[in-house]
């Protein structure tokens, strides 16, 4: 297009040499017609622009990640010229339109056409435009190009996929730690207690650990073991560039579907502990609460003002994850404060799993792995199964 413009100058100046040294009709000729073929050029155009037409349709714009949505879109002539150069531009940072070629220039003749049905995926969970973004519009002799700005965009709704894994690498020797972490506890102080939960009987409070520790302890029943099963979800807003923050949260929610239909599948309880303006626990006993459980999930707001170092230190504080067999933590960052937190729950028996979802270098972290500690690193892009 710069090209054509170059020699449209190049004529005009020539043109006008002609005009200025020898004159007559026919030099005239070339210099006016030289100069109003970009005018003409451009009121084409705005005619164009005023007279083009464009339908575009989703099924529904509630959606789930990965899951393709029937689409299509309409180009239409109405006017009496027609348009020579028609393509379409499309929002294709968090969705992408199946078989739909990159870069075809549409030519509608005048009452024609172009009618496309196909299928469009969204990648991320969030609510944000999909489809059509502009039209970009040629004049006859590709000089100028005019951008057609869609009126009505479509927004849609993505709700997280759930990603089904086999099997969770990451606990794949589970009934060997345990056994490991209850010949732990054994060989500690004050491993015949715990801390007091309400429901707990008066009589089991043991009155010499509560002086010594300051606060109520209860003794442990003769065989009582660890059983429970939690997993801190991370609901912290890191970007305000939503190219940036959107797949870090939507892997994030991922990650906890994934696990969490894995447990609800085989019918093993669970609980969820996440911020929303203060601590939010949701439990699961098995598939028949997994709807509400997935609902919820897709529910979850991220603001830069929740903290989850709060949230685990509250929950820690209230007993609820010292009495699991396994903490799952789910977190875009680790630093020293998660280290401190995480290694307390380890000191007491219990297992703790962390998935960092980051493309940052993650190597100091991963020496911090032990026989009741792991962490497990899933870029923002990478597919869950095998890495779980």
């Amino acid at each position: 297009m710069k090209l054509r413009r170059w020699i449209l100058l190049a004529l005009w100046i020539i043109s006008l040499v002609i005009v200025s040294f020898y004159g007559g009709a026919v030099s005239y000729g070339l210099f006016f017609g030289v100069t109003l073929l970009p005018v003409i050029s451009l009121l084409y155009l705005v005619f164009v622009y005023r007279c083009f037409k464009l339908y575009q349709k989703i099924e529904s714009r509630n959606m789930v990640a990965g899951q393709p949505q029937p689409y299509y879109f309409v180009l239409q002539n109405d006017s009496f010229f027609a348009f020579t150069s028609v393509s379409v531009k499309l929002f294709s940072s968090f969705s992408y339109v199946e078989k739909l070629p990159d870069g075809i220039e549409y030519e509608l003749l005048p009452g024609d056409k172009f009618t496309y049905e196909t299928k469009l995926v969204c990648k991320y969970r969030g609510e944000y435009e999909v489809g059509i973004k502009e039209i970009l519009i040629t004049d006859f002799f590709h000089l100028f190009r005019l951008r057609y700005a869609v009126p009505s965009t479509i927004k849609a709704l993505v709700l997280p996929r759930i990603v089904r894994v086999k099997e969770l690498d990451s606990i794949a020797d589970i009934p060997l730690l345990s056994q490991q972490a209850s010949a732990f506890m054994q060989t500690e102080p004050d491993s015949t207690v715990r801390d007091y939960m309400e429901g707990d009987a008066l009589k089991q409070i043991h009155w010499k650990a509560s002086a010594r520790r300051q606060a109520l302890m209860v003794r442990n029943k003769t065989g009582e073991e660890k059983q429970g099963i939690s997993i801190l979800c991370e609901s912290k807003r890191y970007s305000d560039d939503i190219k940036e923050y959107l797949p870090v949260e939507n892997k994030i929610l991922e990650t906890l579907l994934a696990i969490g239909f894995f447990f609800a599948d085989k019918s093993i309880s669970f609980s969820v502990y996440y911020g929303q303006n203060g601590i939010t626990c949701h439990s699961v006993k098995g598939m028949n609460d997994f709807d509400a459980f997935y609902q919820n999930t897709a529910a979850i707001s991220f603001d830069k003002s929740e903290d989850a170092h709060a949230v685990l230190a509250r929950a820690m504080s209230t007993g609820s994850f010292r009495n699991n067999k396994i903490v799952f933590c789910i977190l875009h960052t680790w630093d020293d404060s998660f280290d401190s937190l995480t290694e307390q729950l380890v000191s007491e028996g219990v297992i703790v799993v962390v998935y960092l979802v980051t493309e940052e270098n993650t190597d100091d972290c991963l020496k911090q792995n032990s026989l009741r500690k792991r962490i497990m690193v899933l870029p923002v892009d990478s597919e869950l199964e095998g890495r779980l």
